[in-house]
């Protein structure tokens, strides 16, 4: 029965099934100890099945998409592109979040006594995050470049968070086979076409689990959850958030795949509403990439030389719903502190933020290291981190639908500014996963 209802609504089931029984657990003593022992678990390997995935679809996408190109101008026109319109989404992201925490003042909202209690749970955490923001300060400001260029490719190619040493390996290699003879090239464009084949067979089998593994996750994140009290203290800053991204995919990307693509905003958002909530639960943008390009190449019509490209590079520099978050948070962490963010300030907030997006690896949590050094930027101490901790998680979950959605925004402009965007592949299809045949 439950094959014949789309996978979006399946996931959706999982969710809220997953959260009841994660209240239920709460009702009985040592309740959240059994969800975490024995429902967790479907959850973790739910997140390490796409995981796995990913460094190998990047790796089987990037260089099929790449070989394609006819030459370097072709990839260059298309990296330029690619890169602009990420970089512009980040910054709008940016000042999205600015605009409504300056609107809201959530900051204001926060006593002193919740603030002590709230340094006091996980201060350690901040001071954790600290020092490994300093580490990474330490290391020059050009560190960042020295860092995507890998000294050993099966290094690299061992951790997603180096999804960004993958990619320029990946690319380079693919200019390689650009350059070299057709008859030369050949038999590894076969290969590697083959092995992209496979990868999106496997993805297509790991799917069949996903509202399950949805389930075990949300199950668990309700029993893991602190205190409603904090919840209630933090209400401000959380509403302040989720207005942010809600603007941002819900008017500032719809607008634009209106203006730039000639595509309804409702096809737009039905297509792409199960990679949003493979995001939602796994917090990850590198875990949900395989599912992101599935939907851009066969629900959204985008070209799979422009997918194979735009994607696996968006997931890793486009994070539109971790900058935007680490502007509110920067100036929520100010105010309530008791210092109102200067303009000049904000300013270096919507700069550092635009580097720290790029740096972040596509992993969950990762914006909060980054969000030290944005706070840093404006000489706000980021033992201020703590203030968030409690809330932390959904909103991560939040943020990382809004950076996936983000991705295949622009992967639509892209394609259409370059004569690839079309309709769906497939020609008889429904919202379900997995495509239906031709008749």
């Amino acid at each position: 029965m439950m094959k014949n209802i789309p996978l979006h609504w399946q996931i959706l089931i999982g969710m809220l099934l997953g959260v009841l029984v994660g209240l239920a657990a709460l009702q009985f003593s040592n309740g959240n100890v059994f969800v975490i022992n024995w429902v967790k678990p479907f959850g973790t390997i739910f997140i390490n099945l796409l995981k796995l995935m990913a460094i190998p679809l990047i790796i089987s996408s990037l260089i099929k998409g790449v070989s394609d190109l006819k030459d370097l101008s072709s990839l260059s026109k298309l990296g330029l592109r690619t890169i602009s319109i990420y970089i512009i989404t980040t910054i709008i992201a940016i000042s999205v979040g600015l605009v409504v925490v300056n609107t809201i003042k959530p900051g204001h909202f926060v006593n002193e006594t919740t603030r002590e209690e709230l340094m006091a749970s996980f201060g350690k955490d901040a001071a954790d995050k600290q020092t490994a923001a300093e580490e990474t300060k330490s290391k020059g400001p050009l560190q960042m470049l020295v860092d995507i260029v890998p000294d050993n490719i099966f290094g690299a190619a061992s951790s997603n968070g180096n999804m960004l040493q993958v990619i320029f390996f990946v690319i380079f290699f693919g200019i390689g086979l650009i350059l070299i003879p057709t008859e030369a090239s050949a038999p590894v464009k076969a290969f590697f076409d083959a092995f992209n084949e496979v990868i999106l067979k496997m993805i297509d089998l790991v799917m069949l689990v996903a509202p399950y593994g949805v389930f075990a996750l949300m199950a668990a994140l309700v029993a893991e959850s602190p205190g409603m009290d904090i919840f209630t203290a933090l209400g401000a800053y959380a509403l302040t958030v989720i207005l942010g991204l809600a603007i941002l995919l819900f008017v500032i990307y719809p607008i634009g795949v209106k203006l730039f693509t000639g595509k309804s905003p409702v096809f737009f958002l039905k297509n792409i509403s199960p990679a949003q909530l493979v995001a939602f639960s796994t917090s990850s943008s590198a875990a949900t990439l395989p599912v992101t390009m599935e939907r851009v190449e066969e629900h959204l019509g985008v070209d799979r030389q422009v997918t194979s490209f735009v994607c696996p590079v968006g997931a890793t520099i486009n994070m539109d719903g971790t900058s935007l978050y680490q502007g509110v948070a920067a100036v929520f962490i100010s105010q309530a502190f008791g210092h109102d963010v200067t303009f000049g300030e904000q300013m270096t907030i919507i700069f550092t933020a635009l580097l720290a997006s790029i740096g972040s690896a596509a992993v969950p949590g990762a914006g909060l290291l980054m969000l030290v050094i944005v706070l840093e930027s404006i000489g706000v101490s980021p033992a201020g981190l703590a203030l968030i901790f409690a809330i932390d998680r959904p909103l991560d979950m939040l943020r990382t639908s809004v950076n996936v959605t983000g991705d295949a925004f622009v992967a639509m402009v892209v394609a259409k500014s370059v004569g690839k965007l079309g309709d769906p592949h497939v020609k008889e299809w429904d919202d379900t996963y997995h495509a239906k045949s031709e008749k």
